[in-house]
Formats: C-alpha cells, sequence, structure tokens
C-alpha cells in the first residue's frame, strides 16, 4: 500500500444467502459484490454512487470492519481490515444514514462521555468537547439536551462525536439524508473543513450534487462493480461532455428514441442525447434521429451532468423489495 493511499480494496467480493425463486427449496447465494477494486488517496473527498442495492453499503462495512469479505483484501491506514481489524477501528470514524446521539444527554455531555470512553482524561475530555461544539459551531447549543436539536445540528453532533479521536479515515454513510437544504449545505462545508485538515473522507451519497460539489474523485458503482472512476470532469466526458435535449412531437417518436438517450422525461416527451456540443455533431445528431424534420419540436445543447453519467452508467433495475440481500444501510 503506498504511502500516499488512505484506503485500498482490491478484487472485494461478498455474497449473501438467498432465498432460491419459484418453487425450488434452499437457499442460493446472492453476489453483492462481484470484485471492487478501490483506491483513495490521503486528505481528499472520495465518493461511491450508485442506485439502491448496488453493493455500497457492502462495501462500506467491509471497509470499516463490520463484516468480512468472501475473496479479496482491503486496507484502511495502512491497516489490513480482517488481521488488523482493531488497529482500524482505532484509525477511523464511522457516521451512519441516522444521528447516533443521547437525546437525554446535552451536547457536551455526548462529546465528554466519547472522550471518556475513548480514554481521554477528565479533564482533557473537558477541552476535546469545547474544541469540537467550537468547531462545529455548537458552542452556544453545548449545554441543550441534544433532544432539543434540529436534524443537522443532530447531524453536526454525531459528526463531531465522531471525530474525537481525531481519525485518520472518516467513513460518511449518505450523511445528509432527510436535512433541508440549510442543514446540507452546512454539512458540505463541515465536509470541506476536514479533507482541508488532511482528514481522509470516504462518502457515500444518493445525492449527485453533493458528490459533485465535494468529490476530489467519484466511483459509480452497479451490481456489484465499479462501473466508472475518476474526477467529476473525467466522468462527465464518458458521456460526451455535453447533452443534446430534444423535445418530440409525440410518444411514438419519443419510444423509438428512449433506448439511446441518457435522460428522459416521458411527462414532456423530452430525451437527452450525448453530444461534444459541436454545431457539426448537433447538425448530424438532428439528422439522424429526425430525416423528414418531423418529429423534433425543439431542442437545445448544455454540458452533460453528474445525473448523466449516473442515468448512462446504471441502467439496472435492483432488487430493493424484501428479498433483496444488501444491508439497507451501515
Amino acid at each position: 500500500m503506498r504511502s500516499d493511499t488512505a484506503v485500498e480494496a482490491i478484487g472485494l467480493e461478498k455474497s449473501y444467502p438467498g432465498r432460491a425463486a419459484g418453487k425450488e427449496k434452499g437457499r442460493t447465494a446472492s453476489r453483492v459484490l462481484r470484485g471492487i477494486d478501490l483506491r483513495v488517496e490521503r486528505g481528499t473527498v472520495f465518493a461511491l454512487l450508485g442506485p439502491n442495492g448496488a453493493g455500497k453499503t457492502t462495501a462500506v462495512r467491509i471497509l470499516t470492519t463490520l463484516t468480512t469479505p468472501d475473496r479479496g483484501t482491503a486496507r484502511v491506514a495502512g491497516y489490513d481490515v480482517v488481521a488488523d481489524r482493531r488497529r482500524v477501528r482505532g484509525a477511523i470514524s464511522l457516521t451512519g444514514q441516522f444521528a447516533a446521539v443521547d437525546e437525554k444527554q446535552t451536547g457536551e455531555e455526548n462529546l465528554r462521555m466519547m472522550a471518556r470512553l475513548g480514554g481521554l482524561s477528565r479533564a482533557a475530555a473537558q477541552r476535546r468537547a469545547a474544541e469540537l461544539l467550537d468547531r462545529f459551531g455548537l458552542a452556544d447549543a453545548g449545554h441543550r439536551l441534544a433532544a432539543t436539536y434540529s436534524g443537522g445540528m443532530r447531524r453536526r453532533l454525531d459528526l463531531a462525536a465522531g471525530l474525537v479521536g481525531a481519525p485518520e479515515v472518516v467513513f460518511l454513510d449518505e450523511p445528509t439524508t432527510g436535512l433541508d437544504p440549510r442543514s446540507r449545505q452546512e454539512l458540505w462545508q463541515v465536509v470541506r473543513d476536514l479533507a482541508a485538515r488532511g482528514t481522509t473522507v470516504f462518502l457515500t451519497t444518493q445525492y449527485l450534487e453533493e458528490a459533485d460539489r465535494l468529490a476530489h474523485r467519484i466511483a459509480v458503482m452497479d451490481q456489484g462493480v465499479i462501473a466508472a472512476e475518476g474526477t467529476v470532469d473525467e466522468l462527465k466526458r464518458l458521456v460526451s461532455g455535453h447533452r443534446l435535449d430534444l423535445v418530440l412531437t409525440g410518444p411514438d417518436a419519443y419510444l423509438r428514441l428512449a433506448g439511446r438517450a441518457v435522460h428522459h422525461a416521458p411527462d414532456s416527451l423530452t430525451l437527452g442525447l450525448p453530444t461534444d456540443g459541436t454545431a457539426a455533431h448537433v447538425r448530424a445528431l438532428l439528422d439522424e434521429v429526425d430525416p423528414d424534420g418531423t418529429e423534433v419540436a425543439r431542442f437545445a445543447v448544455h454540458g452533460a451532468t453528474l445525473d448523466d453519467v449516473f442515468l448512462s452508467l446504471t441502467r439496472s433495475t435492483p432488487d430493493t423489495g424484501p428479498n433483496a440481500q444488501e444491508p439497507a444501510h451501515v
């Protein structure tokens, strides 16, 4: 493992027991991870994207020692996640989708408790709690019960509690789920500050804007494999960098072209096709899809978005019903 690497995974595979379909009895394995490779540089924000059931949560559970891989290896902060579980746990922090704070304690008491559990003396725990309350904008609310905190304040307190021990790598599993836009913006700034201080942040999220705003590199998962990885700009170039949006004249034209589109809006009969944005390519596309000039009512060209990348790379419909085997969250 290179010295500039905080997280590395090679060939990770994981299956969970599942029920056989139809009238067959017994159980069959459900492959959740099919051999994924990851490398995250120290002091960066890395985002793992994918639809529900793609394998994101299982990958995080392996990297944070909550489960073991069937095959492959992984190292976090230089330690093997299987052979050196205790050292990995001492070097990381994991914040799940739901704030895990004691509502019957004040914000300060929550942090002091975590610091004491981490081995700090009473005086050192008091200093660490005060430092984190100030850093996360909670100093004025430190003596209030956590039950009185807003959703955004609870998430910040939860994240602060995970930083009591100054971890090298912070895992955030969909940290802004359920937050209002202002609270989401506040948490985004916390993530930026963490990376600026040299902490590595491994983020899973359903909000594509979140990954676009925060991540230095992004990996897109689909059906247990890494479909693509790169910077935001590199991923956008995978769908040609631009998109030609066509408003079709009727449902027949819409259905005929839907298979080649990276963006679909059936209510407005709008489809988005990848293009390099040049006039020559746009003209060629229009001539190709509508040679008679009767099926395209309007068109517009704009830069590709992370949504386009996501939809282009994740065309599966994962099993999210009662038979789905991947854990819903960490």
